[in-house]
């Protein structure tokens, strides 16, 4: 998709702190940090929302789990622990529309986070 800012960091025509990358997914600092680390995990091809998953994508979307979880680990964010957050349309947050996980640390979460 031309118009989504994430498809072209995705395909390296925005430039952003990138963190990890491989063939599915890339993963960089967000912009707006939330947390001291927080970092964005999205995959390369284009879904607007989780509910735009289907059970086709569940590779898909166990790689960018996975993916968030090695981020983690190489940001020394493993023994403290971390959140992982997707936000699913207007209402519960979500302000780009192409899927993305919240990988967030570095200090105590609250719960419930909002």
């Amino acid at each position: 998709m031309t118009d989504c800012i994430f498809c072209r960091i995705a395909n390296g025509e925005i430039p952003a702190k990138i963190v990890r990358q491989d063939a599915d997914t890339v993963a960089f600092r967000d912009l707006n940090p939330q947390a001291p680390t927080h970092v964005l995990v999205i995959p390369r091809r284009h879904l607007a929302t989780l509910l735009d998953a289907g059970p086709e994508d569940g590779p898909l979307l166990a790689k960018l789990t996975q993916a968030a979880v090695e981020v983690a680990r190489d940001l020394g964010l493993a023994d403290d622990g971390f959140r992982l957050v997707v936000n699913t349309r207007e209402s519960a947050g979500q302000s780009v529309f192409h899927l993305h996980v919240h990988l967030l640390g570095g200090r105590r979460m609250r719960w419930p986070p909002g």
